[in-house]
């Protein structure tokens, strides 16, 4: 498999403050790597980075060959890479189609100009695009609420969303982060079925933040654990299942749940 993200070295300090020092990284095509520690252990922060977010304070990011570091937001969403928040971010006000919609719309093949005076290439992009967000919202079981507005759905549906808004944006490389904070644990399974079916059905690269041992350990090929910005074991699950050091320090009982 060829390296799809190589990092090397990076680190970011919030004034003076550490949040990630020296993270290092090399991430094969195809992959589910799953990043988990302690909360404040720099897990989001790290993504914050990889999408421009936050800028390192030093380190190289290069993605599909190319150097990151220091890119906007939206050219690295171009780029590929797509992600999903700890705290559900849609437009609660729009409905779900048009959630969907504005992901598409990232990637549109029409000049400003068009787009104000809908001339041009806009309406057949704009059907294009429904008609893409549509097919999404079916392969999702979710098309029903197409017409409902996002803060009309339940939690469950909110999070599907989400994680259908970001693959329209048509990644490479998804970023889940804490996707299954606030389930219980049968929809904590369904969503275990849900990624896999995700990384078979659109050829995935994924990296995964989670404190659900249930679900890292039963998606996850490889395993990275940070802690206070610096990582403190990686490999394998069983490998970090039976670290000593990671057990005691910062998984505690829950690695057997």
């Amino acid at each position: 498999m060829d390296t799809i993200l190589t990092i090397k070295g990076l680190s970011h300090y919030f004034e003076g403050l550490r949040a990630i020092s020296d993270f290092n990284l090399d991430l094969k095509e195809g992959e589910l790597l799953g990043i988990i520690g302690p909360n404040g252990s720099g897990k989001t922060t790290f993504f914050n980075i990889l999408t421009g977010i936050y800028r390192p304070t030093q380190g190289s990011i290069i993605f599909r060959n190319k150097e990151i570091s220091g890119s906007e937001p939206h050219e690295i969403t171009s780029m590929g890479i797509g992600r999903t928040f700890q705290n559900i971010r849609l437009f609660n006000r729009l409905s779900v189609i048009d959630n969907v919609r504005t992901a598409f719309n990232a990637n549109t093949g029409y000049s400003l100009i068009e787009a104000l005076f809908h001339i041009g290439r806009y309406r057949k992009e704009e059907k294009r695009i429904t008609e893409r967000s549509i097919e999404l919202l079916k392969k999702f079981d979710i098309a029903q609420y197409a017409m409902t507005s996002a803060n009309n759905l339940s939690y469950g549906i909110q999070r599907r969303l989400e994680i259908v808004r970001a693959l329209a944006t048509n990644p490479v490389l998804l970023l889940l982060d804490e996707p299954a904070c606030g389930m219980n644990q049968g929809e904590i399974k369904e969503l275990l079925d849900l990624i896999l079916w995700i990384k078979k059905e659109f050829s995935l690269t994924i990296i995964l933040i989670e404190h659900q041992m249930s679900l890292v350990m039963g998606l996850c090929e490889r395993l990275t654990v940070l802690d206070f910005g610096v990582t403190i074991a990686e490999g394998l699950p069983y490998e970090v299942r039976n670290n000593p050091k990671v057990l005691a320090a910062y998984l505690g009982d829950d690695i057997n749940q």
